[in-house]
């Protein structure tokens, strides 16, 4: 394996930080920022928002991948991805993803395998993501919070590399969540993670 060299430099120094804008969901902070050869800059960021998110690889027994195809406001059309969303008030990542599973596509699942956190746009996010390897699934459906409901797409796992090429899959988390997770089957160890899985699935 490859080493990655250690930090060059000290983290900046926030000298300040205020918010600039917010709404119902989002909150723009500003940072006055000095950097460890004394350049000043001044930077805006989408902190988190203190709740943790999942995502979810869901396998059946047959091999095939569970995606829902829903609406994007961000570009403002419909796209194909995994089951996904936000841990409520008290519930640890596991239960979210059985929840997110129930809700988006209909099923519970035996067997939770957590992989790993992932970063969105860490220049301008703080926002991140926990991918979650569900299997052993039946049928418990759960009625969810969507405007309509969502359109299941199984799609077989030995096909991954076609779903990789439509157009109407390419968000970035579900791309990486189905590469961790066909990494994972493959070589069945764990990967290396900045949280251990016991830790990344207790509430935050």
């Amino acid at each position: 394996m490859t080493d990655v060299p250690p930090d060059p430099y000290a983290l900046p120094v926030v000298e300040a930080a205020r918010d600039v804008a917010a709404s119902r969901l989002f909150r723009i902070e500003q940072l006055e920022l000095r950097f460890d050869n004394g350049v000043r800059r001044t930077y805006e960021r989408l902190p988190a928002r203190g709740r943790q998110a999942v995502i979810v690889v869901a396998i059946d027994d047959t091999g095939q991948v569970q995606l829902v195809q829903e609406y994007a406001a961000g570009l403002h059309r419909y796209q194909l991805t995994l089951p996904k969303g936000t841990a409520e008030a008290n519930e640890t990542l596991e239960a979210a993803a059985v929840r997110e599973l129930r809700e988006e596509v209909g099923l519970g699942a035996r067997t939770l395998t957590y992989l790993r956190r992932l970063n969105i746009a860490p220049s301008h996010m703080g926002f991140t993501i926990h991918v979650v390897l569900a299997q052993g699934l039946y049928p418990a459906p759960l009625e969810g919070d969507e405007p309509e409901p969502l359109v299941v797409v199984p799609w077989p796992l030995q096909e991954i590399d076609a779903l990789f090429l439509h157009e109407q899959f390419d968000e970035a988390r579900a791309i990486a969540a189905l590469q961790l997770a066909r990494l994972r089957l493959a070589q069945g160890a764990p990967f290396a993670n900045t949280e251990t899985p016991a830790r990344a699935l207790a509430n935050a």
